[in-house]
């Protein structure tokens, strides 16, 4: 990477570049080859607490909390300006530090785009109070809900679209006036930090915003322990959003968290098949199956199970792999050395649990895909004879693993049962010619965005978030906007009068008025 991508320091406390307080750095590594990118900052919980200080200093000092939402929606839509000035050059860090394909980073620039569009338009109607009346509201009083930020928000982001996921957590915190601390993936921390910069060049304040490059195991227990953060939200693994809830309750601040999922995609026999074979390829192989709502669970009807299986394997083992940056990659690495091990362990578990690898199932073989050979790359998998009790069923393994269930032809009922068997519930697919059908079946998924006939889709309007242990609050929509502010309650009486709840206190001038003689 050129040095001029980013030419500072990654660490930004207090308003200013700077590095770590012990002078510690990290390598990031390019997927694709495994050759080192950069060396960033490792923050340390020194580092930290310096950024919780002057963030709640700024929160409570400045007027920033309290600009109009006009004022702040207008600096959201000059970011979005500033994202696609400089579009081709995040779309560039971002695929080489995730390694994938730089049209799909492209596609996350442009998505996060309207994010800031979306809010700074949806965070306009939060500046006009809500007026309370009713029967037991007098009219001298005038009763209003007002929305007011939360305060230090703490954003801790995962390592597949960490633009993506980042954009849909910043957005309404700042447009609702909250000071953030951003702590990126130490993975994939780069574009976070070249976002930041934009934050910037934008014109947003330089205390409104901060960033703390570094292990979750450096600083996480600072920042989600401290009675100085109002709010966490956290996207990656059940493991540690299970711990941050925890340390999080110890303060009662607010926690918003996103675990992944388990997705099924339930396809019916009245699909056209090649339809339904691009639509089960694009649902779970997509940046190498590296997506939370990847539709790794195909559950079909029995009828046309063989030959869709069968199609799927054969498009699957032609899907070209390669560097990002190559126009002719259809799909890239998986994110490092230490996830490729995850991958792995996953095929062998379900080899021991008696399934069947109809494809893939390990690494390129380095004779025939030289280019491939020193990156972490890991072939599209297709596992057929799978059942609700084994674990490549039930866990999430992130990678580019389809597992294929089977359900008698008509019987929907088995086909939601499956569907719905597992502990997460993040999202879903129905495919089916039968409209009604489809519908039907998609209401009674627990799963908290189901796409019919389709699968994959987004957009900011729409709140995004699962049932289940995939989590809990909701990014997205008017709902992603509502966890950032305080909702408070503010009665004003126009004329004051004495209200005489305790007559008998009142002082008689006949009486002694000293307080023996009142006793």
């Amino acid at each position: 990477m050129s040095s001029t991508l980013i030419d500072t320091p990654t660490l930004f406390i207090d308003g200013k570049w700077c590095a770590s307080s012990e002078r510690k750095t990290r390598a990031t590594y390019n997927p694709y080859d495994a050759s080192v990118i950069m060396h960033v900052d490792e923050a340390t919980a020194d580092d930290a607490k310096r950024a919780v200080t002057s963030a709640k200093t700024f929160f409570n000092t400045s007027d920033w909390p309290h600009k109009t939402y006009e004022e702040r929606c207008a600096l959201l839509d000059r970011m979005a300006d500033t994202l696609q000035q400089h579009k081709a050059e995040l779309a560039r860090i971002e695929t080489i530090d995730t390694g994938k394909t730089l049209g799909e980073s492209e596609i996350d620039i442009d998505d996060v785009t309207q994010v800031f569009r979306f809010y700074a338009k949806e965070a306009i109607k939060l500046a006009q109070d809500k007026q309370v009346t009713g029967p037991l509201i007098p009219e001298s009083v005038k009763s209003r809900i007002v929305h007011e930020p939360v305060g230090v928000c703490v954003l801790i982001t995962p390592w597949n679209y960490p633009i993506l996921q980042l954009c849909w957590k910043l957005a309404p915190a700042l447009a609702t006036g909250n000071v953030v601390i951003i702590k990126p993936s130490e993975v994939t921390p780069l574009s976070s930090v070249y976002l930041v910069k934009l934050l910037l060049e934008a014109g947003f304040p330089p205390h409104s915003v901060q960033i703390l490059t570094a292990s979750g195991a450096s600083v996480g227990p600072v920042l989600t322990e401290s009675a100085d953060v109002d709010l966490v939200s956290f996207t990656g693994g059940l493991s540690t959003g299970r711990s941050i809830i925890r340390s999080c309750a110890e303060t009662v601040k607010r926690c918003t968290v996103e675990l992944g999922g388990k997705n099924p995609n339930v396809v019916f026999a009245d699909c056209d098949l090649d339809w339904a074979i691009d639509n089960v390829l694009t649902a779970v192989f997509v940046h190498s199956g590296q997506v939370c709502s990847a539709g790794a669970r195909l559950i079909v009807e029995e009828s046309i199970a063989d030959k869709l299986v069968d199609g799927v394997v054969k498009r699957a083992q032609n899907i070209v792999m390669g560097n990002g940056l190559d126009a002719s990659s259809e799909t890239g690495p998986l994110v490092s050395a230490e996830h490729l091990a995850k991958v792995e362990s996953y095929v062998q578990l379900a080899r021991e649990e008696g399934a069947v690898i109809r494809c893939g199932g390990r690494r390129p073989d380095p004779k025939t895909f030289p280019h491939l050979a020193k990156g972490y790359f890991f072939l599209p998998t297709v596992i057929d004879k799978c059942n609700r009790t084994m674990r490549i069923v039930q866990e999430e393994s992130f990678g580019p693993i389809l597992t294929v269930e089977r359900f008698a032809d008509g019987d929907e009922r088995t086909a939601i049962m499956l569907a719905n068997d597992t502990k997460y519930g993040l999202a879903g697919g129905v495919q089916s010619k039968d409209q009604a059908r489809a519908e039907r079946v998609a209401r009674r998924l627990r799963h908290g965005t189901v796409w019919t006939n389709t699968y994959g889709v987004y957009t900011a309007q729409s709140e995004w978030g699962g049932y289940g242990m995939s989590g809990n609050g909701r990014e997205l929509g008017s709902k992603g906007l509502d966890e950032y502010v305080e909702v408070k309650h503010i009665w004003s009486e126009t004329k004051p009068a004495k209200m005489n709840w305790f007559k008998g206190s009142e002082p008689n001038d006949s009486e002694p008025q000293n307080s023996s003689a009142r006793m």
